[in-house]
């Protein structure tokens, strides 16, 4: 019996070792189960997460695709780098990895930009209550890992830089992989980078922008995580900005109505067409361009049909950190 408690015990000391050093893309379905589908989501906000991605589940036979914990499957690739882009960087208490995107080559106009998503000309199905939809959130923990905005490599003058980072968004029903009907971002407003809900109701229609007052460096400090969170009520116009559970003050860019919600018929709903796709850290998922690369770590993506409340978003913060104290 001794021999048998020894033998067990050196097994699992094995296991527990080959684990914590072995990649993600080693890592066996045993393993990968240790980490439970939807467990570090709100009860509340499960039945309206279309899309959720904790870079934790490689698709089997494809470690460069991650399967969608949400309702609509909706897998994405990593792009350019592969499995490589998963690294052992939790944002939170729980989550062992997150997924590194950044810019590849800033000399040289190309496609190696590392970022993640799906495209389809046709639209994704599986994205359709993005359809015709009344509202949408967009929830997740970034770090910056390096100097943003990058180089623009679409153009000769090597002194041009991306007036833009991209961080998450939900494609418009006839993007081209840049137009979005829901995003999270960094971009120039006035001549200043500010954090931003970037939203259009109507594909051909005009954008709104939501911008932070705070300081963009400071609502994403180099090397720290930061859940972010934003939320589009398109029947009534209306964005809002979160950082670690606490609403950013900010205000819209565009005066008057470029969503055009005023008046019948109601609701205001986004166009009936299914989004083309979801872009993560950068433009263009299908890979054809580059674009609004964001040297960064991602975790914990989520993409909703409804908008989550203050409290919601307070408490999926303090879910994702409570063992930290």
């Amino acid at each position: 019996m001794t021999d048998r408690r020894l033998d067990s015990r050196r097994l699992k000391a094995a296991l527990v070792a080959a684990l914590v050093c072995a990649p993600l893309t080693a890592v066996s379905a045993a393993a990968q189960a240790r980490v439970v589908p939807g467990a570090n989501v709100l009860p509340g906000l499960r039945r309206n997460l279309v899309a959720s991605y904790d870079f934790e589940h490689p698709v089997p036979g494809d470690t460069a695709a991650e399967r969608d914990q949400g309702f609509s499957r909706t897998n994405i690739n990593l792009v350019n780098g592969g499995a490589s882009m998963r690294v052992r960087d939790g944002a939170f208490p729980g989550s062992r990895y997150s997924i590194q995107t950044k810019q590849v080559d800033p000399a040289t106009a190309g496609n190696d930009d590392w970022k993640a998503g799906v495209y389809s000309a046709t639209g994704v199905p599986g994205l359709r209550a993005f359809s015709g939809a009344k509202e949408a959130s967009i929830m997740g923990w970034f770090k910056t890992t390096g100097p943003n905005p990058n180089p623009n490599t679409t153009t000769p003058d090597p002194s041009d830089y991306y007036d833009a980072v991209g961080l998450a968004g939900v494609l418009t029903g006839d993007s081209q992989g840049h137009n979005v009907r829901a995003l999270l971002e960094v971009i120039s407003v006035s001549g200043r980078l500010r954090v931003v809900a970037l939203g259009r109701r109507v594909d051909t229609g005009s954008s709104q922008t939501f911008a932070a007052n705070e300081d963009w460096q400071s609502v994403l400090p180099l090397g720290t995580w930061v859940f972010l969170a934003a939320t589009f009520d398109f029947d009534d116009g209306t964005m809002k900005l979160y950082k670690n559970g606490k609403p950013l003050e900010g205000s819209y860019v565009l005066p008057g109505d470029p969503w055009a919600v005023s008046g019948p018929p109601e609701p205001d709903l986004t166009s009936a067409t299914d989004p083309r796709g979801i872009k993560i850290g950068g433009s263009f998922p299908q890979n054809t361009e580059e674009k609004n690369p964001c040297d960064c770590r991602i975790d914990s993506l989520m993409f909703l049909n409804r908008v989550v409340t203050p409290w919601e978003v307070r408490q999926q913060y303090r879910q994702a950190v409570k063992r930290r104290h």
